[in-house]
Order: C-alpha cells, then structure tokens, then sequence
C-alpha cells in the first residue's frame, strides 16, 4: 500500500484508454453505419475532478471516432490521442510533447495493447474485467468494471490518497 501511495503521489497526468475502460468495450454501429459508445456519467464526473484538482487527463486509443472527440470535448479534456496502433510510439510521442516522465503518469488499460505503456507509467492501472496479462502487471486494479465506475474509483482513489478529497467535497457541502 506504501508503493502505491508513493506512486499516486506522483502523479500529475493520467491517460485512459477508452473501449473497455472509458466504455464497457461494446462497440455498437447503428442502421447508418455510425458509431455508437456508452459513457459512464459519474466517470466523467471522476475526470472533472481530477481536472479542477490539478491533475491532467489525456484520451489515447488505438481507434478513431468522432465520438471520443465528443466526449472529450465534454470533459474538457485537451490531450486526445487516436488511432494509435502503436501506443508506446504514442506514449513517447506524448511525453515528449508534455514533457511529463514516466512518474509523473498514470495509465489505465484493459487489453494487451496497453502492456507497453503500462510497463512504463508510474501509475499501472488495470480494470478488474481487463485481461489477466494486464492486471498482472497492474500496480492497481480496480473494483467496478470498465465503463461501470472505474474510471471514477480511481480517481477518487487518487484525490484520496493526495489528501484533495475533503477540498473536492467542499463544492458539494454547501
């Protein structure tokens, strides 16, 4: 529990991927051919704090869809990386772009994939439906499924652990 206190204290980015972690992985195409994702509302929510208490969050995804753009959009999230095949080509291209390290990162995935980068970022982060080569890797693995509330479990986790939590709840305490 030490090393990952240690780890999110750290922190200053956290990366998601989005099919099976900022969705439940379905991929749903309507009579129009157009692409369909479900988003969890308290998730966002977890991002939106993340984001007012100082902690960035970046979108990288080895897919494209104009529905990732949206939602980010939503969230306020600026960092959005898609169709990164390679994503530890990705990875590097982010950090040298933001000039973030290695610690400083938290990245959260669900599929192999994600092993690369996830063998770098500070933070590991794997949903507990992700494959078990990923959570066993992961520095941290979450209760709630993909799409269901992990994304934001961890980010209270981490506003927890950094002591931001009673600051957070000041907002809504009034």
């Amino acid at each position: 529990m030490e090393e990952l206190k240690t780890r999110i204290e750290r922190i200053k980015v956290v990366i998601f991927d989005v099919d099976g972690v900022l969705t439940d992985g379905s991929i749903i195409y309507d009579d129009g051919g157009r692409e369909l994702k479900v988003f969890n509302v308290r998730d966002g929510h977890g991002i939106k704090l993340l984001k007012r208490s100082g902690i960035e969050c970046a979108i990288m995804t080895s897919r494209r869809s104009a529905v990732v753009d949206k939602r980010a959009e939503e969230l306020g999230i600026e960092m959005v990386i898609q169709g990164a095949k390679d994503k530890l080509v990705a990875y590097s291209e982010f950090k040298e772009a933001t000039g973030y390290t290695d610690e400083e990162i938290a990245y959260m995935g669900d599929d192999l994939v994600d092993m690369p980068v996830m063998r770098r970022a500070g933070l590991a982060i794997s949903v507990c439906d992700g494959v078990k080569e990923l959570k066993e890797i992961a520095h941290y693995i979450t209760e709630n499924r993909g799409g269901r509330g992990a994304v934001r479990e961890v980010a209270e986790l981490i506003l927890k652990t950094r002591g931001l939590w009673d600051e957070v709840m000041k907002r809504y305490q009034r």
